[in-house]
Order: structure tokens, then sequence, then C-alpha cells
């Protein structure tokens, strides 16, 4: 017999100022032969599979077991499994459904808010790509859990707790799903950039250069300089410079070195081009930093 549990949650105009609001989340188990969707919606979230729906707000849902058919403006149609993640976009068409003889098991919260809106914008997630393939993760399931705890005691603040966990899932789906990718493409470069990013922290007061680098990985140095940014989105040399920035940072505020030794420690080129560098990525000179 199916299964359903849900929390449908109110935010104020306060609360909407966070950037994300928490409107509805729940659970469901759908056996073989059962209804779907289930009753028990609140109005303007049930629908007809042929007819579908429009929802005002994002969804993220997440199938624990078994396994799905999603359809949306889109999408004509797309298979859901076991471990796959899909996200609803406000003021899109979409319709689902589960399959075969096992029904599925899957959670669900819905949100709105510029957070998400800004994602969207920016290209990180479009209605054109909903459905993350990231397997099952324990750790993914107790942030649901913790959520729709949070949503039934309504606490002061809850939807503030609410919106970090979302925030939490959709990086790691974004991130998992992107690391899967990389690995099974080719699992080799991503420990060699993982070597790489390494070897470049230790070695933060040396001399390293990233030519180097890429020697003592086997690997010309343009191949070397592609396949990191595409896995950190960051070229090596910036890497290293910002890496050496940010402990510039810590070694003015935490010891009595002249900006001079810093400067020198760190392996810039001189005193006035690491102030110049650290103005333009803190907005501050280290002079400054120094003496705040």
């Amino acid at each position: 017999m199916a299964m359903q549990t849900s929390k449908y949650m109110l935010a104020n105009e306060r609360d909407s100022l966070w950037g994300l609001t928490v409107t509805t989340i729940g659970y469901e188990e759908i056996n073989e032969g059962d209804a779907y969707p289930t009753r028990g919606h609140a109005d303007g979230y049930y629908f007809e599979l042929s007819k579908g729906r429009i929802l005002p707000e994002y969804q993220l849902l997440y199938i624990i077991e078994g396994e799905g058919v999603f359809h949306s403006r889109t999408v004509p149609e797309a298979h859901l499994r076991e471990g796959d993640f899909f996200l609803l976009f406000p003021g899109e068409w979409h319709s689902y459904h589960p399959t075969g003889r096992r029904g599925w098991k899957k959670y669900w919260i819905g949100f709105k808010g510029d957070n998400m809106d800004n994602r969207v914008r920016a290209g990180f997630l479009s209605p054109q790509k909903p459905i993350y393939h990231v397997g099952y993760s324990a750790e993914i399931v107790q942030l649901y859990k913790q959520a729709y705890a949070a949503a039934q005691a309504e606490e002061a603040y809850a939807q503030q707790l609410m919106a970090g966990i979302v925030n939490h899932l959709i990086g790691m789906m974004y991130s998992l799903e992107r690391n899967i990718e990389l690995k099974t493409r080719n699992q080799a470069h991503v420990d060699m950039i993982n070597r790489a990013q390494l070897r470049i922290r230790e070695s933060l007061e040396s001399s390293l250069t990233i030519q180097q680098v890429a020697e003592e990985l086997g690997v010309s140095y343009s191949n070397f300089r592609k396949l990191f940014k595409e896995f950190t989105g960051f070229s090596p040399a910036t890497y290293q410079q910002d890496l050496r920035l940010q402990r510039a940072k810590e070694l003015l505020s935490t010891t009595d070195m002249s900006i001079k030794e810093i400067a020198y420690q760190l392996n810039f080129e001189s005193p006035d081009y690491f102030s110049a560098k650290f103005k333009i990525k803190t907005g501050r000179r280290p002079s400054e930093l120094r003496n705040q």
C-alpha cells in the first residue's frame, strides 16, 4: 500500500530576504499496483499523469529505491533510477511516475528564492538538464530527514535551517555528478590533478613552477594546464598564486614578518608585485591589512 508523509511550510517576508525559503517536504513509498500520484497533496501539488502540472517553485526529488519516467516541456522522456536527483523548475510543465515491479521510494523538498534564481541565470542549473545521476548516499538521505524533522518541529528560524540543508543538497548534487563524470572519463587524469593540487599546496614557500609540476607528472605543460582547469576551474598558475595570497593573509594577521619578508618567502617577484596582486585579490594593500 502506498505511503506518504509530507509537511507544507509557511515563510514570512523576513524569511524571504534570506534568499531561499522551503515550501514543502516529504517522503513517499509506492509499491506495485498502487495508484499514482498519491492523494493528500495540498492544492496546486496534485496532478494527473496525462495532464502533468506546472509549479510556482523548485522541487528537488531523490529516488532511493526503484525507477521511473520523467517528462517535461524541454525533456520529452527520461529514465529515472535509484540514486537519481531530479529537479523541477517553476513555470516548467512536467510529469513523472514510477515504473517497473518495485515502484519507488523518494524524498522531495520544495523551495523558492533568489539563491536558486541566480544559479539558473548563471547557467549552473537548467530545465534542459533536470536529472543528476549521483548514486545512493546515506548522507543525502540524512539531510532530507534533518529537513523533515526541522519542518515537523517548526521552531523559530526553521526556515533558515532548512534553507541551509537545501543549499547543501544542491551543492552535493552538482558536485557529486561532475566528479563521477570526470572519474568515469579518465580516473588517471583525476588522480594526476589531485596529486598536482597537493604538490602545489605543499610548496607555496618554495620556487616550484607549474612547468616543474607538469614535468614531475610526466605530461606536457599545455595538456596539464587544460586538464587542471577542466577539473578545478582555475589555471594552475592562478591556483598557485591565489593559495600564496591566502597564505600571505595568514602571515600578515598572525606573524610580525615584514611585507618584504612575506613577499620573498612566498616567491613573489618583488614586494611591489606582491602588493599589487594582493590588492587585486582582496581589495586592500598588505599594509592596510597589517595596520587593521
